[in-house]
């Protein structure tokens, strides 16, 4: 199977504090490396990661690591308006950065309009609960997770832990997204792009029978 071959292609950007551990976590998803010690992002970095979806469909995943520091923040403002998928990160080890949240989400919910964002809040440094370091506990995460409407993980890109889950997690949110129409494809904004147009019509109509299949068996049972 040829990965650079795609169907669609995903705009996600990484939001969260300075050093909380968002371009460990890409290099750990799109290369499988942790590296102890890593550059502080300077503006926005960029990687490409490909993904199947569901069998058959690839999508091209495109990330932007933003710079968690203020001074770069008109910088990475500007990726906001042409993403599809956020992944709200903070350390689990720092509060701050956990009181932080609701500002990133709120600023690109903002940002975006009149377009639509998917997020998934993500609580790194899992690895350094056991080592009584937690300083944001899980009950707390998901109850901010569940004000924000957005899915809850705890991830280590240290040890690799859910890492892939998060990231997969969102890109298959997103997908489901399109086929229900909570996403569209549009002219002029970048966030979602269909290599194929008539491909999204199809899977669309197949998963609208599916649906009406599924109803009508439990109306028969």
């Amino acid at each position: 199977m040829d990965l650079t071959l795609w169907q669609y292609q995903f705009r996600i950007i990484m939001l969260g504090d300075s050093t909380v551990g968002k371009s460990s976590m890409l290099k750990r998803y799109t290369e499988d490396l942790f590296l102890e010690s890593i550059n502080q992002t300077v503006g926005v970095d960029f990687y490409v990661h490909f993904l199947e979806v569901e069998p058959g469909v690839r999508v091209k995943l495109q990330f932007w690591d933003t710079a968690g520091q203020e001074r770069f923040r008109s910088v990475t403002r500007s990726y906001y308006r042409n993403s599809v998928g956020g992944l709200l990160v903070f350390d689990m080890t720092s509060q701050a950065s956990f009181d932080h949240i609701k500002e990133w989400h709120a600023e690109v919910c903002e940002r975006v309009q009149p377009y639509k964002v998917l997020f998934v809040l993500v609580g790194q440094k899992s690895d350094r609960d056991e080592e009584g370091e937690r300083m944001v506990s899980r009950e707390d995460a998901e109850k901010l997770a569940g004000e924000l409407g957005v899915p809850y993980v705890e991830a280590s890109a240290k040890t690799g832990q859910n890492v892939k889950d998060a990231f997969e997690l969102l890109a298959r949110r997103v997908y489901q997204g399109l086929l229900s129409g909570e996403v569209e494809v549009q002219e002029g904004w970048d966030g979602v792009k269909c290599s194929i147009p008539h491909t999204l019509t199809l899977q669309r109509a197949s998963q609208a029978q599916a649906s009406k299949d599924k109803k009508k068996k439990k109306c028969c049972a």
